[in-house]
């Protein structure tokens, strides 16, 4: 590739080397075709193109590694062709991938350039439905020939007999005559007055039956279009029920949620409370509190405050729950510190 992109556009010094590539590329796309339509910056583009009535779409899907990784180039609606695939949506041909390095796609993507406008004058024959689902593209016919240029590349041919002169939106023209046998039994003097009078040639085009029926086609469409809103405002109730309920599941959701999350907490705190080392710490505030209330009764007796009958019964059952509670304490730490010798990491 060319150090500078299609368009002479400096590249920032800070892109990668696979990242300067792919803005060339990208550069190069637009620069050869001005229709190109931009989907996702970067990553999918569009290029769209009529041959006799029928709108094909050109997808091109860059991968992040592109143009390392060679692009994903889909056509819709399917056609056959000898560079797509079987199903007529994507391109197989070798000619994405460049045997002498990065190819520049703005010029060398399959499609792209077989297709501008001064091609799409060449004639598209339709290929039947029946023939279509029955053949599965695989009906014997000579080998793709080898096309030294991109624009020699012939035009495609759509798949189904529907495809073959629609306008891209599902439509099927009528099918327009190459002689007109009103306008042929005009002289050269009446055509010409034809011509200059734009009322009588506005009457001639209105009485085509085709056109007449192009009228017809679209009273009937607006019609199945008027039933078709008809039935979407018919379901307008139970839609906004569903809608109603949706809001009211998640509302519900929400409390549910708001609840989980207040019993978690709860949970946390009920079990940090009753870990070994919060026993074990309150154990010894409690031995603690024991022994101090068993010195404050020995200091009274000492003082003459309290009998001896008292004292001994009130001192023993004091000094019994402190030296309880120390036990208690030591064998929890015990168990505190072997259970942590066993969850050492290694």
């Amino acid at each position: 590739s060319s150090p500078s992109s299609a368009g002479g556009v400096a590249l920032p010094s800070t892109l990668t080397s696979l990242q300067q590539q792919r803005q060339r590329q990208i550069e190069s796309l637009r620069s050869a075709h001005a229709a190109i339509a931009e989907i996702q910056k970067d990553v999918e583009y569009r290029l769209p193109f009529t041959v006799n009535n029928l709108t094909i779409n050109i997808n091109i899907l860059l991968p992040p590694q592109f143009p390392q990784d060679k692009p994903v180039i889909s056509v819709f609606p399917p056609i056959r062709h000898h560079i797509i695939d079987k199903q007529g949506a994507y391109v197989t041909s070798p000619l994405i991938n460049s045997p002498t390095g990065i190819p520049t796609y703005g010029q060398n993507f399959p499609f792209l350039s077989a297709y501008l406008p001064q091609e799409t004058n060449r004639p598209v024959a339709s290929v039947p439905l029946a023939e279509s689902l029955s053949s599965g593209y695989s009906t014997d016919r000579p080998a793709a020939p080898s096309f030294g240029m991109i624009t020699d590349l012939p035009l495609p041919v759509p798949t189904t007999e529907t495809q073959g002169n629609q306008n891209g939106f599902g439509y099927k023209m009528p099918d327009v005559p190459d002689v007109f046998l009103e306008l042929s039994e005009l002289s050269i003097s009446q055509l010409t007055d034809m011509n200059e009078q734009e009322d009588v040639l506005l009457e001639q085009f209105v009485n085509l039956p085709q056109l007449k029926h192009i009228i017809n086609d679209k009273d009937d469409l607006v019609k199945s279009i008027e039933e078709l809103a008809k039935k979407n405002l018919l379901l307008e109730p139970s839609l906004e029920s569903k809608r109603q309920t949706i809001l009211d599941k998640y509302e519900q959701l929400i409390h549910f949620k708001t609840t989980f999350e207040k019993k978690v907490q709860r949970q946390h705190e009920l079990s940090e409370s009753c870990s070994a080392s919060a026993l074990q710490a309150r154990l010894k505030v409690a031995a603690h509190e024991a022994e101090e209330e068993s010195d404050t009764i020995a200091e009274d007796f000492l003082e003459g405050k309290t009998e001896i009958d008292d004292f001994l019964s009130s001192f023993m059952e004091k000094r019994t729950i402190c030296h309880c509670r120390r036990a208690k304490e030591e064998k929890l730490q015990q168990a505190i510190a072997m259970r942590g010798q066993f969850h050492a990491p290694l």
